[in-house]
C-alpha cells in the first residue's frame, strides 16, 4: 500500500468514528468499543510506520526546518496525521464522557466535538468553555 492509500482510509475511517462519537456521544459501545477501536487502529498503524523509519530519518524536532525535514519524507507525514486522527479522537472521547457525567446536554456538546474533529484544539477549548460555564439545573 502507497501513503497516499492508507491515508485516504484512515480518514475515511476517521469520519465514521467521528460521526459515530457525535450521534452517539452518551453510548458506551460508541466511546469505550468504536472510539477506542479507532484510536487503537490508528496508533498501531502510527508504530508500524515510524519504527522502520525513524532512525534513518532526515530531520527531527530540533526547528521548524527540521520538522519540515522530517516530513519530507510522506511516509513519516503520515505518521504524523496518524497521530493527529489519534489524540484527537481521544480528546473527543474524553469531553463525551466528561458531559454525560456532567449532565450537559448532547446538543451542547456535538459542535465542540465537530470542531475538535476538524480543528482539534479550539474544539477543546470550546468544550472547557461549555464546561465551565455550564450550570445543572436545580432538581
Amino acid at each position: 500500500m502507497t501513503p497516499e492509500q492508507i491515508f485516504s482510509i484512515a480518514n475515511a475511517t476517521a469520519l465514521v468514528a467521528w460521526m459515530v462519537l457525535i450521534l452517539f456521544q452518551r453510548r458506551r459501545w460508541a466511546t469505550d468499543g468504536a472510539i477506542l477501536a479507532a484510536a487503537g487502529l490508528f496508533a498501531a498503524a502510527y508504530v508500524l510506520i515510524i519504527g522502520p523509519r525513524w532512525a534513518g530519518s532526515q530531520g527531527g524536532f530540533s526547528s521548524l526546518k527540521a520538522v519540515a525535514q522530517l516530513f519530507n519524507d510522506p511516509w513519516l507525514l503520515l505518521a504524523g496525521w496518524l497521530h493527529y486522527l489519534a489524540f484527537d479522537l481521544l480528546v473527543g472521547r474524553w469531553a463525551a464522557r466528561d458531559a454525560a457525567e456532567r449532565g450537559i446536554s448532547p446538543w451542547f456538546v456535538a459542535p465542540c466535538l465537530a470542531l475538535t474533529f476538524m480543528f482539534g484544539p479550539a474544539g477543546w477549548g470550546a468544550y472547557c468553555l461549555l464546561r465551565r460555564a455550564y450550570r445543572p439545573r436545580a432538581a
